[in-house]
């Protein structure tokens, strides 16, 4: 046990030491400071607006860089569906896959350009490379810059005094892709294919099995088969099994994967290159592979806990933010190992079954890769829910009951324990902001936050950013609960058939993209509701933030006094966390009790 425990507090102590480098360097480039990467970057940079007739000296208003990145993000989502649709007839299709069909050639668009990833799909064998490296690789990438360039205008609207400039969406976006995005994913790429993950532009390989199975007409295998090749029969406790067939060879799909993988975890898009992810062995061979994959969903958004502090010039302001989120996401990793390691009582079977972990492997291994176990295997779903990222290296609906609910609570929170890029932090303000009006309200204190007196339009905004994401998971799963074609796709009935299709909406809702796997999402209404539901959480909260950042620019600074409220101390951190819990519990408590809990006391009982 204690080995468990050290080895979960490894992962942690690793990630904050990556952190706190990487938020100093993401700090000095969007501040256009000086980096060991300028000579490199800078003359890259200025090719990139001489060739866009960039205007870097440009100041944006609010309303003038939302239009920019609602113009941006349009634009991706029309031409990554476009590509989809006709990839059949397109270059970089050595497996002459067909086009897409036309709601789930949306739904990948409108999965891929929120920066949520979701995936009703197997990568492998639905797109193509062209689609995959030049679309989907692409949005990774722009959609990640587009998260890191709105949470700068944020930061900017708290630092300048009388203005209503918020920076230039053009020139942060040129700078986050080439200064931060490609040297951090060159890097982690050529140590993923270092590790053995696939990378090449070679089509599909048929190889041998080592051992032959035998396969129903439907395409089950069968268990205890007794295989003749000589004389194609398959036997049964000495029975033949009719119309079985026997399977020699596999195929393997090949292609670009290991760049791809690199900017879906780093850029918390998420999703993978093959269907079942990151419990993939090309995707993720070996621990080596598996804990730079790990870190990584959560290394930038913890980076730029400190970045904001830095560039705030209030670096206790960054640490107060980022212990915020450090404790909501220990406790959740606290909720999910322990409950995962526990196991339930069915699996000890009354103890007849030994789950110690004395004598095997322990708790509940259902879902999980035996290579990297129960401890890998949770800090994973508890890191890519918060991340909002969404890949995987176990099966989520395999989790324990309360396992499976932490990971969805934390989708459910709005993406703020450290959240996706850019989006995950401007998310927490918007919460620090409601939190620094309501303690303000009840000890009688004035409301001001880093300087900028806080008034009824930052709080209309930020409470509708802090709520876009419960209004879009509970109304879109409220109204895919009445529908028969959504009964139909669960794999289970009961509370965790709810479970199924709950998660789903908090995954799209949430911008992470994970699924339950036994449900089955590639239905017309599926693929519709849920693109709908990605495109209304990403981009609500981005007017909301932006509108409040061009506020907050053109007002004046105040200096704190006595009746100021502190936002660096350990009370305002607690305040800060019970807010942030007490919405996803107002909103989600009736949802999560018809789901996982249900389910926990079912298993109890």
């Amino acid at each position: 046990m204690m080995g468990t425990v050290i080895q979960y507090v490894l992962y942690l102590v690793v990630l904050v030491a990556l952190a706190i480098p990487l938020g100093a360097y993401i700090g000095k480039v969007m501040n256009g400071e000086k980096t060991f990467l300028s000579r490199i970057c800078v003359p890259c940079e200025k090719a990139v607006y001489k060739l866009m007739r960039v205007k870097s000296e440009e100041q944006m208003t609010w309303k003038k860089y939302t239009l920019s990145v609602l113009l941006f993000s349009g634009i991706s989502l029309l031409v990554l569906f476009l590509m989809q649709i006709f990839q059949g007839v397109l270059m970089g299709n050595p497996q002459g896959l067909p086009g897409v069909k036309w709601d789930l050639s949306f739904n990948t668009a409108a999965s891929f350009v929120t920066n949520t990833n979701w995936q009703a799909y197997s990568g492998e064998s639905t797109l193509s490379y062209l689609t995959q490296a030049l679309g989907l690789t692409v949005q990774n990438f722009v959609s990640a810059a587009t998260g890191i360039a709105v949470l700068f205008a944020l930061i900017r609207g708290f630092i300048r005094v009388k203005t209503d400039g918020l920076g230039n969406f053009w020139v942060d976006m040129t700078r986050i892709i080439l200064h931060v995005l490609i040297p951090l994913n060159l890097v982690l790429a050529l140590c993923l294919v270092g590790g053995g993950v696939v990378q090449n532009l070679k089509s599909a390989e048929t190889v041998s099995l080592l051992e032959p199975i035998a396969v129903t007409q439907d395409g089950e295998i069968i268990e205890d088969a007794e295989i003749d090749t000589a004389n194609n029969t398959v036997k049964v406790d000495g029975e033949i099994v009719e119309n079985a067939e026997i399977v020699t060879d596999q195929i393997v799909p090949l292609g670009p994967a290991a760049s791809q993988i690199a900017i879906k975890q780093t850029g918390t898009n998420g999703g993978g290159y093959y269907g079942v992810n990151s419990a993939h062995p090309l995707e993720n061979p070996n621990p080596f592979t598996n804990i730079l994959e790990m870190l990584s969903l959560l290394l930038i958004p913890a980076a730029l806990c400190f970045t904001f502090g830095r560039n705030m010039k209030n670096k206790k302001q960054g640490l107060a933010v980022f212990i915020a989120m450090f404790v909501c996401l220990v406790l959740a990793l606290g909720v999910v190992a322990v409950n995962e390691q526990a196991g339930t009582p069915q699996l000890a079977q009354n103890g007849t079954v030994d789950i110690s972990t004395v004598n095997q492997a322990g708790g509940n291994m259902e879902g999980k890769e035996s290579r990297f176990g129960i401890a890998t295997s949770a800090t994973w779903a508890t890191f890519t829910t918060a991340a909002s990222n969404g890949s995987v290296n176990s099966m989520h609906d395999s989790y324990t009951p309360l396992g499976g609910m932490m990971t969805m609570l934390l989708m459910q929170l709005g993406e703020v324990v450290f959240g996706g890029v850019g989006c995950g932090l401007y998310g927490m303000l918007a919460f620090a902001i409601l939190t620094v009006f309501i303690a303000g309200l009840m000890v009688g204190r004035t409301p001001e936050f880093l300087g900028k007196k806080i008034e009824p339009y930052e709080m209309k905004w930020a409470v509708l950013v802090c709520l876009a994401t419960p209004i879009a998971i509970l109304v879109g799963s409220g109204i895919a609960a009445v529908v028969p074609e959504v009964a139909d796709s669960l794999n289970n009935t009961g509370a965790h058939g709810f479970s199924e299709m709950l998660y789903a909406f908090s995954s799209c809702g949430g911008n992470n993209g994970s699924a339950f796997a036994g449900f089955n999402a590639n239905t017309t209404f599926l693929n519709v509701a849920l693109g709908l539901v990605m495109l209304f959480a990403r981009f609500v909260p981005v007017v909301g933030t932006l509108a409040i950042a061009g506020s907050l620019a053109g007002k004046k600074k105040i200096a704190a006094t006595a009746g100021t409220l502190s936002t660096t101390n350990g009370l305002f951190v607690f305040l800060l966390i019970f807010v942030v819990l007490l919405i996803g519990a107002l909103s989600f408590f009736p949802a999560l009790s018809l789901g996982p809990i249900a389910e926990f006391f079912s298993n109890i009982a």
